[in-house]
């Protein structure tokens, strides 16, 4: 904890913060990723038939009536209503006016609506295919990627698109219409005057391109700290009792003070960054003010006879000119916005180009009416690279036999379990259920037929009830109440202020640990697997708790292939086959009686949980 503390200060002298930042550096330095653009408006396709071209409609009508109103004012009203005082021309050109803005009013609130209609089911379409895709990806994965920086992707990230969906895209083309329409009206009303005034203009596309680069950067840094922002709120939160039981909140503090503080100036510095880009067209917009005025002026002088302009065309000028820098600013601001999307859409397609490490083959078959008969033919596994954790193990699990796994923790007994529920492939050798090699079965058939019950079990958010079906979601209340009664969960449910419709915390912290163990029996029952894979199950109940899951697992058992992995004696000793594994390796064989007549590593475990029990 006290290096975290002092991680602020001592982060750039870090070999593995600096390889943090020249991997943050290399992502900085792409260029901008056309294709990726792509990508993120392939989510717009959906609702390109309907909803997108009728926006498009509507922007086109409210921008059409912006860039006719000033030439009505300039040539209409002044050149000819004032100057040769037609009243009717003028009240004629007013009720004219006010219709237009009428019909731009409706255009724009059409619009506004059908663009956040269309952003809001972008954003919820991309939500939930990130959401899909993370929860096929396979456990090495989860392995190498905290809660944190997964939550940011599909909250924070995707998030920050949607002022791109909702406004962006519309607005781009909008902004791109009226320059380009008010340009082309410029240059038929004066070309001189035009192109006085567009002289500017090479300048400032030399200046903004400098500050893109910039730009950038800033808003990559800005995920990237938010990423370990909520990584570390998510790992503090979890963690919270071990914080408070070791009396480390002031250096837990201290440490997110430093990530906090490195998020608050990345925004700053992106936020400052971004903020230069408008300044500078207000100025440019000055300085095109100057030039209109000055030579404006004297082009009225001249008159239209002399090569000159009318005071109605430099009127109109005027109105164009202000027109004008409003939506080159718009699109400064719309290209910061999309430097965002694309730092956060980077992140997004990361997750969504990752592949699970266990694929299903194209050409898969349904495992159907599984038998439950295991085989692991020759079969190695590693995690990594530094350390094997299976070294080439063989063995036979029949049909509705109970089987033990003991050994020291790290011997490969969870790793097993692993092997056949299929979370991992192995690195050499065939994995078999009914003589089929997993690599070419549905990932859904096996796992639909398989149940595990964890050391640690999760309870979800949400009712009793919810969380036992959970195991079987098409299940009705008499099975879900019944399988609570077959593991003698029903007794302390029914003491429960709301019974079965008691709502449980996050993780279900109200129950005790014995009591989410009963509810993760209950669980794997009603889903009435074939292979059920008992990891550490019962490792934190109390003996009284431990005589009904004894009772519970005859009926949990009957029929069906058992995988258990446990320390305790009580667990185990009527098992019907035991492995006993070291460092990957199976060092012995046999039932309880056959193990302890050879006197070898199970009898000393055996021995030594006595011993333990003695000395208690």
């Amino acid at each position: 904890m006290n290096n975290r503390k002092n991680e602020k200060v001592t982060r750039t002298n870090s070999p593995h913060l600096k390889r943090f930042y020249y991997t943050l550096d290399q992502a900085i330095e792409k260029p901008f990723n056309w294709s990726q653009l792509g990508r993120l408006l392939q989510y717009v396709k959906p609702y390109s038939k309907k909803l997108l071209p009728a926006a498009i409609l509507a922007m086109l009508i409210s921008t059409l009536v912006r860039l006719i109103v000033p030439i009505l004012i300039g040539k209409v009203a002044i050149d000819l209503a004032i100057q040769k005082q037609d009243t009717n021309l003028l009240v004629q050109l007013v009720v004219g006016v006010a219709i237009l803005y009428l019909i731009s009013y409706v255009a724009n609130s059409l619009r506004i609506k059908w663009v956040n209609v269309l952003g809001q089911n972008v954003i919820y379409d991309l939500r939930t295919h990130l959401f899909s895709h993370v929860q096929r990806l396979s456990h090495r994965f989860f392995d190498s990627k905290s809660a944190g920086s997964i939550l940011v992707r599909i909250m924070n990230d995707i998030n920050s698109l949607q002022e791109l969906f909702t406004n962006g895209i519309i607005n781009l083309l909008m902004d791109i219409v009226t320059l380009l329409g008010i340009i082309v009206i410029l240059f038929v009303l004066s070309p001189k005057l035009a192109l006085a005034i567009m002289v500017i203009l090479p300048v400032m596309f030399f200046i903004s391109t400098k500050l893109r680069r910039n730009i950038r950067r800033s808003w990559q840094d800005v995920r990237i700290q938010q990423s370990r922002l909520n990584s570390h709120l998510n790992e503090s939160i979890q963690g919270i009792r071990i914080t408070q039981s070791f009396s480390q909140e002031k250096e837990n503090t201290e440490y997110f003070n430093g990530i906090n503080t490195d998020n608050f100036e990345a925004w700053r510095n992106a936020t400052k960054r971004s903020a230069m880009f408008r300044p500078f067209v207000e100025l440019s917009n000055a300085v095109g003010t100057v030039i209109l005025i000055s030579y404006g002026a004297w082009l009225i002088i001249l008159g239209p006879t002399n090569g000159g302009i009318e005071v109605g065309t430099f009127v109109s000028f005027a109105f164009y000119l202000g027109m004008f820098w409003e939506p080159i600013s718009r699109l400064g601001q719309m290209y910061n916005q999309l430097l965002m999307a694309m730092a956060s859409s980077e992140r997004i397609f990361e997750f969504l180009d990752e592949q699970p490490n266990v694929e299903e083959q194209t050409n898969a078959i349904e495992l159907k009416d599984m038998k439950g008969h295991i085989e692991f033919e020759k079969v190695q596994f590693s995690y990594d690279d530094n350390r094997i954790a299976l070294h080439e193990i063989s063995l036979e699990m029949k049909s509705g036999e109970t089987i033990a796994l003991v050994g020291h923790t790290g011997s490969g007994k969870s790793t097993i379990a692993n092997l056949i529920s299929r979370f991992y492939d192995p690195t050499k050798g065939v994995v078999k259920i009914d003589g089929q090699d997993l690599k070419g079965v549905t990932i859904d058939s096996l796992r639909q037929q398989i149940s595990v019950v964890l050391q640690d079990t999760f309870i979800f958010s949400g009712t009793i009830m919810e969380n036992i079906r959970f195991g079987r979601p098409s299940a009705t209340d008499e099975e879900v109440i019944e399988a609570a009664k077959v593991v003698g969960a029903d007794e302390f449910i029914q003491r429960m202020g709301d019974g079965y419709e008691t709502e449980v915390e996050e993780r279900g912290n109200i129950l005790s640990a014995g009591e989410r163990q009963l509810l993760s029996f209950a669980r794997a029952l009603l889903a009435d697997p074939r292979i059920l894979i008992l990891d550490e199950a019962t490792s934190s109940i109390d003996t009284e708790t431990e005589v009904k899951i004894q009772h519970a697992l005859k009926t949990l058992l009957k029929g069906r292939t058992a995988i258990m992995i446990a320390h305790r004696l009580s667990t185990i000793r009527e098992a019907d086959h035991i492995y006993v594994l070291d460092h990957g390796r199976i060092i012995e064989q046999g039932n309880h009686r056959q193990l302890m007549d050879q006197q070898g590593e199970y009898f000393d475990l055996v021995k030594t949980q006595f011993e333990m029990l003695d000395a208690m």
